[in-house]
């Protein structure tokens, strides 16, 4: 590569690497005199790079936006960062699968072969949930829209197409206070503050129609609990605005808390030994809750509450029942109606309070759930 050229390089390296740059500074890392940066300077901007001058005591040179994207130079990780981006971006549901595919080829053509080798081995495929249907597609020029108000903190006025009609006709435009875009299940959803019901509220993005101009600025809330993310997963899971489950209980687990941890992302585990921990789960209701504790191939006591006890001992009989009509044993003894008995040890109908529900530890019933 001529002398020149690659200096150019490296200047524009540099530019994209901070936001301002004294012109003494550059030309020591160039190894340049100050004369030469402000010809090659000359020559970036030449080429269509927006590279303003910034006048005072360490007077220099920054790289600012301009109204076309000019070609831009990445170092190896973020060239392959890029790669690894774009893929992802192939499945997210945004509308631009198609342009993300044109633009990770793009890159892929210019690459280096050292890079492109590690591109073409790390191949990025979206495995969603069984019970995942894809849903529609959020149009891109929404989304931006969206954006734009959430970074300006602009009131927005949008028309919206809820799930089923609306009771009243004519209703006019929805008003609120967007703070954030995120995706839950392949959708788009924007988290705001809706002014007429004065109320958090999830809208579906690929079911909002900006109107323009946006509205008024505004100063964002808090979100319930602090944590987005939280907020949202509770909404969906049928929980309040505190983004908890609406059952939630606690067992003692022999087993030691970092075998447990790695299974309970939206659970809380606390060490009580070197085989034995505390284990707090939510679900959507108490059997539910009972089904997920059982799960852990070990001996268990329940702290609380009441509620989840006798969720122990409902599942507790129908496993047994269940047993029964299949002629099976299980690994405590067998399966009579009258007396069967489960790994856990909890008994049938007939028979006494399952130890999954024996909710005692130390030989005393956990206050916190009287």
């Amino acid at each position: 590569m001529p002398k020149t050229s690659a200096r150019l390089l490296a200047l524009l390296s540099l530019l994209q690497a901070r936001r301002d740059w004294p012109g003494a500074l550059l030309a020591e890392r160039l190894d340049i005199s100050p004369r030469t940066v402000r010809r090659d300077v000359d020559r970036l901007r030449e080429l269509g790079y927006p590279i303003v001058a910034f006048k005072g005591p360490d007077g220099g040179y920054r790289l600012d936006a301009g109204m076309e994207l000019p070609p831009l130079l990445f170092d190896d990780e973020q060239a392959v960062a890029l790669a690894i981006a774009l893929q992802i971006a192939t499945t997210a549901g945004a509308g631009i699968e198609e342009a993300a595919a044109r633009a990770l080829n793009t890159v892929r053509q210019v690459m280096p072969a050292r890079l492109r080798h590690r591109i073409d081995t790390l191949q990025v495929t979206a495995v969603e949930r069984p019970t995942f249907r894809p849903g529609p597609q959020a149009d891109s020029e929404v989304l931006m829209t969206l954006s734009a108000a959430v970074h300006a903190r602009e009131v927005l006025r949008f028309d919206y197409t809820p799930v089923s009609p609306p009771a009243v006709e004519g209703l006019g435009p929805r008003r609120a206070q967007p703070h954030h875009l995120v995706t839950w299940g392949g959708l788009w959803y924007l988290v705001a503050w809706d002014l007429d019901r004065e109320d958090w509220r999830t809208f579906r993005v690929d079911r909002i129609n900006p109107r323009i101009p946006a509205g008024p600025r505004f100063t964002p809330r808090e979100v319930p609990g602090g944590d987005v993310a939280a907020f949202v997963a509770g909404r969906f899971r049928g929980a309040g605005d505190s983004g908890d489950w609406p059952c939630r209980g606690e067992v003692i687990l022999g087993l030691p808390a970092a075998a447990v941890s790695h299974y309970t992302r939206d659970g809380v585990v606390e060490e009580l030994g070197p085989d034995r921990c505390r284990l707090t789960l939510g679900s959507w209701s108490w059997s539910g809750l009972a089904a997920a504790f059982g799960r852990f191939d070990a001996d268990l006591e329940v702290v609380g509450p009441v509620e989840l006890r006798d969720a122990f001992a409902r599942l507790a009989r129908r496993y047994a029942g269940a047993a029964t009509e299949a002629g099976a044993t299980t690994e405590a003894g067998a399966t009579t109606e009258a007396g069967a008995t489960t790994e856990a040890g909890a008994t049938t109908e007939a028979g006494a309070t399952a130890e999954a529900g024996a909710t005692r530890e130390g030989g005393r019933e956990d206050a916190r759930w009287r």
